[in-house]
């Protein structure tokens, strides 16, 4: 009887057992719930992910801003997606937790996520950060600690391509498509980053949205509500505060883009994943341009320096600084207010005889430096005198 059981037994073994079912990819909460993700949620699906990520800044009610990379941290190719700037907008963040999911992990480029930009702002649902401050106009005073948090990223990792995902109201007759999009407008910005980030806009993004069956355009242009034409541009302009603007100043190809928040929150976040594709198209067929137009505008040491105008706008005389200084003179008190500023834009300063510190202009910072040094811009950091000689 013994043998008969130990025979019965081996034979069970042999019986195949049905296989436990492979566990699928993470998913967001948007995904699993249709509603937005939320923190706990978003923290659970990053962890499930097991990508690289770290804490890049704290905001002022103690969440984290964190950086997700995909992809080896030594590409010669560097992709920065900044997610949902604004609190109430977010569409962006969802698509770029999705995103970060399907990108290859071993390639020739290094996607780089800032998932919630504002975390304190999708918290409350608000445009600006728990301060009430609209963090993307931020990124040359860097009064915010998530400004801050986005401009020491840009400073170490120095990225190729900046793509900004934002949302806009219904508010016809301003804007009246699905989806809109913008390159840097700035006129300090590098001719070569600018041609290829409007090329980024109008050759990649635009047909990758509009094969999607999405309708799309220039953001921030006033259009005829009889005719559709485009009349003039109310919003977008070259304010080089601006992420986009400020990005293409750092010599990163920038782009800008908005889904229209009057569809159903899964249309939104399909149309920025559509959007995110064409960036992805753009860097796989253009990488030796965009590493040679990275390349040329870092090595800018001379020409004219803007205060106003666009590169659909001329400025006014007075906003042309046709021979620029050699450099900017901050005294002591001024260096030591403004040094942790000027260190995150990776400004360079030397030390003068008495205390006082000179910003020599031929340095990559060159396009940057008298937007926040001189007092004829807008709204610069500090003002700063100008010298002819170093």
């Amino acid at each position: 009887m013994r043998g008969l059981i130990a025979l019965l037994a081996a034979a069970s073994l042999l019986v195949p057992v049905p296989a436990l079912a492979a566990p699928g990819p993470p998913r967001t909460g948007f995904e699993l719930t249709g509603k937005w993700t939320t923190e706990s949620e978003e923290q659970t699906y990053l962890r499930a992910l097991n990508l690289p990520t770290s804490q890049i800044g704290t905001t002022a009610q103690g969440r984290q801003v964190q950086l997700v990379r995909v992809g080896p941290a030594s590409a010669r190719t560097v992709v920065l997606f900044i997610c949902s700037q604004h609190g109430d907008e977010p569409a962006g963040r969802e698509a770029c937790l999705i995103r970060m999911r399907s990108l290859p992990r071993s390639s020739s480029v290094t996607y780089l996520f800032v998932p919630n930009a504002n975390p304190d702002g999708r918290a409350a649902d608000t445009r600006g950060n728990s301060s009430g401050i609209d963090i993307n106009r931020d990124h040359l005073l860097l009064r915010t600690a998530e400004a801050r948090a986005m401009a020491a990223v840009i400073r170490d990792w120095k990225p190729d391509v900046i793509h900004d995902l934002h949302e806009f109201g219904p508010s016809a007759p301003y804007y009246v498509k699905d989806v809109l999009w913008l390159w840097p407008r700035n006129l300090n910005v590098a001719d070569g980053v600018h041609s290829l980030s409007e090329t980024l806009s109008r050759s990649y993004v635009r047909p990758s949205v509009e094969a999607a069956g999405r309708t799309s355009g220039v953001y921030g242009i006033y259009v005829d509500p009889v005719t559709g034409e485009p009349v003039r541009q109310v919003a977008g302009d070259g304010q080089e505060r601006i992420l986009r603007n400020t990005g293409g100043l750092k010599h990163g190809m920038g782009l800008l883009v908005e889904t229209n928040a009057d569809g159903t929150p899964a249309y939104r976040v399909e149309s920025h994943l559509k959007a995110l594709d064409g960036t992805q198209s753009f860097v796989r067929e253009n990488r030796s341009a965009i590493e040679t137009a990275n390349a040329a505008s870092r090595a800018v040491r001379s020409g004219p320096l803007y205060f106003g105008g666009a590169d659909n706008q001329a400025p006014a005389p007075e906003d042309v600084l046709a021979t620029p200084p050699c450099g900017y003179v901050l005294t002591g008190a001024q260096y030591r207010d403004f040094a942790d500023e000027l260190a995150l834009h990776g400004i360079k300063s030397q030390y003068l005889r008495g205390g006082d510190r000179i910003v020599p202009l031929k340095q990559e910072a060159r396009a940057l430096i008298p937007l926040l040094m001189d007092a004829r811009a807008d709204e610069p950091l500090l003002k700063a005198q100008p010298v002819a000689q170093c």
